[in-house]
């Protein structure tokens, strides 16, 4: 089974760019508070570090 991680989005697109924005929908999110569980890839991992700003990891699962 694959390993996977819990995101939520803390932060709002509004007065972001465009990447940003795209970034967000990308990993599923599209408002506040929203979360997404999500298989840990280094794909996945580099979309987060993109915008830390605007979401957090709650948990990672085996």
């Amino acid at each position: 089974m694959a390993k996977t991680i819990v995101v939520k989005q803390i932060g709002s697109p509004i007065r972001r760019p465009e990447i940003q924005r795209k970034t967000l929908i990308g990993l599923g999110l599209n408002k506040m508070h929203k979360t997404r569980e999500l298989e840990d890839t280094p794909s996945v991992r580099g979309m987060i570090a993109k915008i830390p700003h605007m979401v957090e990891i709650i948990e990672e699962r085996d």
